[in-house]
């Protein structure tokens, strides 16, 4: 399989029946040309449960009844576990021991859903669960290294583009990687990766050619953060589609949070702060042109949204 138009038209079909089709809104806080796509109200509460349900959906009936393995900050986690609710399957989850406790409370109450916890960021995560996945003859669904999952993410963009035709560019904040091939590939828009300036390990390897491990601080876009899986299929992906980045920093993170409820009523997690941050940062540059931001997901925390909202910007 490889990731192109065909496979996430393919992708579509195949998870239709089990998503919703999130809503796009204008938000002329923004500018009278901006288009949201409100991925925050799709099952599991983001973008995740697209790729999730494309590469469970497409596992052999005995692969599926072994139980899949994954790892995850968070939302890949719960999406995956959506979707093996939803198919009445079972697996297991790996999150490192810096995921945010309401994402890990959300997972917990998942019926044959068993979660487990290994290393302190994302990226060793994801190697231990592999590791697990090839040792016991079980699927591994990545967050972002696979086709079928970056096929099912790409499926955003195409209802992004039948909601919102001629769009001149799409803000998408990055992590793996996997959502912003999938809508690179379904989308002719001008793509613009953006990044919380706390963890930058694609933007760094796509600078360099090849996967590095920069430095991470904590950010509020836990979504985002972490490594990058050594020779992810993603990378090169990244560097082909992307058009511009963007990096932004915590505090404009969270002007941009504050700004989605008090100006649109919407609770927003930090990645789609990050595309929402990315695009005011920027956004003289894209005066009178037509602009699409990805709000990938809501989950975020009661304790920090409340702490962001009682800041003094």
């Amino acid at each position: 399989m490889t990731v192109s138009l065909e496979s996430i038209e393919a992708a579509a079909a195949r998870i239709r029946p089990y998503l919703r089709e999130t809503p796009v809104e204008q938000s002329y806080a923004l500018g009278e040309s901006v288009w949201l796509k409100c991925e925050q109200w799709q099952r599991s509460g983001s973008f995740k449960i697209r790729g999730a349900l494309n590469s469970i959906l497409s596992l052999p009936p005995d692969a599926l009844a072994r139980g899949v393995v994954t790892a995850s900050t968070g939302n890949h986690g719960r999406g995956v576990a959506t979707a093996l609710t939803a198919v009445g399957a079972r697996g297991t989850v790996y999150l490192p021991h810096s995921a945010p406790a309401m994402k890990v409370q959300a997972l917990r109450r998942f019926p044959g859903i068993d979660v487990q916890f290994y290393g302190e960021e994302g990226g060793a995560t994801e190697l231990f669960a592999r590791s697990v996945a090839d040792r016991e003859g079980r699927p591994y669904i990545s967050p972002y290294n696979d086709e079928s999952v970056i096929a099912g993410q790409g499926t955003l963009g195409l209802e992004f583009a039948k909601q919102c035709p001629d769009l001149d560019a799409v803000f998408v904040a990055v992590g793996g990687g996997g959502l912003i091939s999938g809508i690179a590939t379904a989308m002719p828009s001008r793509i613009v990766g953006c990044w919380p300036e706390n963890s930058v390990a694609m933007y760094e390897s796509m600078r360099a050619g090849e996967i590095v491990t920069p430095p991470e601080q904590p950010t509020l876009s836990d979504a985002t953060a972490g490594s990058v899986e050594p020779g992810a299929i993603t990378l090169d992906l990244c560097r082909s589609l992307i058009d511009d980045c963007v990096l932004v920093s915590e505090a404009e993170i969270a002007d941009a949070i504050r700004f989605m409820v008090a100006e649109h009523q919407m609770i927003v997690e930090g990645a789609a702060g990050v595309a929402v941050a990315a695009y005011r940062k920027t956004a003289a540059q894209y005066a009178g042109r037509k602009v699409g931001i990805v709000l990938c997901g809501g989950n975020i925390g009661y304790n920090t949204l409340r702490t962001i909202l009682c800041e003094t910007p």
